[in-house]
């Protein structure tokens, strides 16, 4: 990479980090204490940044040089904040991933690609009490958080935080073209978290048990209509020419949730670690290699949106059945039922 190109490249990184509402030029004319002119002509790689400015952006936005430069191409730099008890706020992990999803529609040229081990949580947004499920899932029983030791499902009010970012999630993700692949075990994580809950006890009311299994339902109906078409749209909306929606069930392997972004030739990586936490790359290597093998996987995998309607009837109606038969399951001898396979 030629210098002007790696300069460029460096603040591409740092555009992928700010709020859409903060723009490039005016970060790097305030924190370098240059005029915005100087600023523009070094983000167009016309004039180049001097040692110290690369050492005080690369420290404001915590950017490895090395990984910049290539120094040890053995090597691969990750990013993330790692999340645990005391320091998971549940309204500012929402705002983190509709950043991650803003940043990337802000792009002429944008794609997500998805592989599935679970639902991809972006779903979820569309159903605001399953979307409060899974956050009360991750506080009592992943991160452990003691308040919540005896807490029932019910005690746990969350809809003024989902109804005011969760809506955002959702209205942005479905501007982005995307690529999904799901295989058979994709559903099987939530229905499995349902019924852990509902055989502890967690459940106060049956009636909240059959609301989340029928907005699960309503969940992969609502995917199987976006497939259907290959588009993608909101829930309730009218289908007119949405973003292209392709989805590819993968039955030879389990996916990894990981994540593929582009935004304007800029690509990254997020890596799913200890179910909450992403770790995150710009390593033009690494997302190279995961883009060869998200291409790998597609090949092995059966596209099931704009065609193959009888697979993907398939797919779902089996993906239906194990929600309808855990709605109905009373004993722990049923469950087993749920994880066989299509």
């Amino acid at each position: 990479m030629k210098p002007n190109e790696l300069q460029q490249h460096f603040f591409r990184q740092i555009k992928s980090m700010l709020p859409t509402n903060l723009a490039l030029v005016d970060q790097i004319a305030d924190l370098l204490n240059i005029s915005m002119d100087s600023a523009y002509r070094r983000i167009r790689g016309e004039k180049s940044l001097s040692f110290e400015e690369i050492q005080h952006l690369s420290a404001h936005y915590k950017i490895s040089l090395d990984a910049l430069m290539k120094v040890d191409a053995n090597s691969t730099v990750f990013y993330g904040t790692w999340l645990g008890p005391g320091n998971f706020n549940f309204e500012q992990y929402l705002k983190n991933l509709l950043l991650l999803a803003q940043n990337v529609n802000c792009g002429t040229q944008k794609m997500i690609y998805y592989e599935a081990k679970d639902l991809p949580p972006f779903h979820y947004f569309h159903f605001p009490e399953l979307a409060a499920f899974k956050y009360f899932f991750w506080m009592k029983t992943i991160l452990n958080y003691a308040e919540y030791n005896r807490m029932c499902f019910e005690d746990n009010d969350l809809q003024g935080v989902l109804q005011a970012v969760g809506k955002e999630i959702i209205q942005t993700y479905t501007q982005i073209p995307t690529v999904e692949i799901w295989s058979v075990e994709t559903i099987n994580s939530s229905i499995r978290q349902i019924e852990y809950y509902r055989e502890a006890g967690v459940f106060r009311k049956k009636e909240s048990i059959d609301l989340l299994y029928e907005q699960l339902a309503a969940l992969l109906e609502h995917v199987r209509e976006q497939a259907e078409i290959g588009e993608k749209f909101l829930v309730g909306d009218e289908r007119k020419n949405g973003p292209k929606f392709q989805l590819f069930f993968n039955d030879a392997y389990l996916g990894h949730n990981t994540i593929l972004t582009e935004t304007d030739g800029l690509e990254a990586v997020f890596i799913n670690h200890g179910v909450l936490n992403l770790m995150m790359t710009h390593d033009t290597d690494f997302c190279a290699n995961t883009r060869r093998y998200f291409e790998n996987t597609m090949k092995k995998s059966a596209l099931i949106s704009s065609v193959n309607d009888r697979e993907r009837n398939r797919f779902f109606k089996a993906m239906q059945e194990k929600v309808q038969y855990a709605k109905t399951a009373t004993h722990i001898g049923q469950r087993e039922m749920l994880l066989l396979p299509l």
